[in-house]
């Protein structure tokens, strides 16, 4: 029986292979880019080919002495909006490809110093704004699954890589749904950190982002595997002083007395949850509860008034701050999906604004106040099967069926909460295979215990690489 491609391996098995000294780091990085070179070309996930440098730092791990770090060897993408020294932050803009980072960001220091090699850069849409992955620059990444799914946004290149088999790990980060999104389109598993958990900056910006923006982005990875979040995540976490609001506190927090509870809701407010839909957030509470927690079902604080306000205080900050770049450099399409997004969430006056940001608070509490009985949430993430490439331009009803129907996802951002993301099933369609996830929000710094949620669904439901695989050949 011939033996598994180490570019199949999750970063928990290549890096414990990597450390028992079975294989070295330049097999695994060259199993990768040998993948990567045989399905980047049809997916356009990867933008950046650092294959060269990758299997130059591979070979100096390998010559290395002393301890090795929990990602040493283990191949890693980056995406192309965060600053990797010597490499251009586009941002997916055509008058921004020049713009090349003179430092590497924290959080691509942090993966460095673990161990993690590089191999390359993945695709975002314009200005990292949609929920679909296309840009004037790179053109659009596709889904592994086929081409009657788009790969989400912004991070959708790396969704499409790592489920692909491009690296273990895959950066992305999220203001909106962005690691979430493109993990539920390509069937895989990622944590959006809550607010402050990753230092962030990006050296080669040339101002800073708006502050409701600082506070709802957050750094992460996706990966294959849920067990693979706690092997990287805890060094993503190590605090670095360029981000001066960084909280430094340990990637796991103290024992909870059990069973855990797991709040559960199956609402979606302003479309029908679909059934497919509700089967994976059924099969996921069954394996919690084959698992020992206790899931009940409650209802959701302010769930369609956090979806609301958020996205209002979001777009007046962004038009006040973003709106002349995007119409200076953007393309039509995402000119038009900014204008679109604007009609849907209108800008509100200075009066307004102070006023939804206070109320901000209120809405945190509730969720506190909830979250001291059930640390845990579990929800669908989206209510309908995961959309087709460009269906977020197509007017008020497709932005409507993406990035409007987000009011879970919302919850995490707007209220700077954990909020993990994994497949759950595969549905089959007339126009083909379409993975079904969920989500779990956690208390507040509280990764580890959705992380660990995961891993209990995952260890009963499996994940979904290797049908993935089968069907690409």
């Amino acid at each position: 029986m011939a033996s598994t491609p180490l570019w199949q391996l999750s970063a928990t098995e290549l890096s414990s292979r990597i450390q028992s000294g079975e294989i070295s780091a330049v097999e695994a990085v060259r199993s990768s880019v040998e993948r990567m070179h045989a399905v980047n070309p049809g997916l356009n996930a990867v933008v950046t080919d650092l294959s060269a440098s990758a299997l130059e730092r591979a070979a100096a791990l390998d010559a290395a002495t002393g301890p090795k770090g929990p990602l040493h060897g283990v191949p890693v993408t980056i995406k192309i909006n965060i600053d990797q020294k010597g490499e251009a932050s586009s941002n997916g803009v055509v008058a921004l490809k020049d713009l090349v980072a003179p430092d590497d960001a924290p959080l691509v220091k942090n993966l460095l110093d673990a161990g993690a090699v590089v191999i390359g850069r993945t695709n975002v849409p314009e200005f990292s704004r949609r929920c679909d992955t296309d840009n004037p620059l790179f053109g659009r990444t596709w889904n592994p699954w086929g081409k009657h799914l788009s790969a989400g946004g912004s991070s959708g290149g790396a969704g499409s890589a790592v489920a692909a088999g491009i690296g273990a790990l895959a950066h992305g980060n999220d203001i909106g749904g962005s690691l979430r999104f493109p993990a539920a389109g390509n069937g895989v598993v990622t944590v959006k950190p809550g607010m402050g958990r990753i230092p962030v900056y990006n050296p080669s910006a040339g101002a800073e982002r708006g502050m409701l923006a600082q506070q709802m982005s957050a750094q992460g990875l996706l990966a294959r595997s849920a067990r693979d979040l706690h092997l990287s995540m805890p060094t993503m976490i190590a605090p670095d002083a360029r981000d001066p609001f960084h909280v430094p506190l340990p990637w796991r927090g103290p024992a909870l007395e059990g069973p855990l509870k797991v709040g559960f809701s199956l609402e979606a407010p302003d479309l029908p949850l679909h059934p497919e839909v509700e089967k994976g957030v059924l099969a996921a509470k069954a394996a919690l509860e084959e698992a020992g927690y206790v899931v009940e079902e409650v209802t959701a604080p302010s769930l369609r008034e956090i979806q609301f306000d958020g996205r209002s205080a979001l777009m007046t900050e962004s038009f006040a701050l973003m709106a002349e770049d995007v119409a200076k450099y953007g393309s039509p399409a995402i000119v038009a999906v900014f204008e679109e997004n604007y009609r849907r969430s209108p800008r509100v006056e200075m009066t307004k604004l102070m006023e939804l940001l206070a109320k901000r608070t209120f809405y945190a509490r509730q969720w506190s106040v909830l979250m001291e009985e059930y640390p845990l949430f579990l929800s669908p993430f989206h209510p309908l099967p995961f959309y087709a490439p460009g269906r977020d331009a197509e007017g008020p009803e497709g932005l409507r069926e993406t990035i409007g129907q987000a009011h879970w996802s919302t919850v995490g951002n707007y209220l700077g909460l954990p909020a993990g993301n994994m497949p759950a099933r595969l549905a089959e369609f007339p126009e083909g295979p379409k993975p079904v996830s969920v989500q779990i929000l956690g208390r507040r710094w509280r990764e580890d215990l959705v992380v660990d949620a995961m891993v209990a669904i995952e260890d009963r439901l499996g994940t979904l690489s290797s049908q993935l695989w089968s069907r690409m050949g």
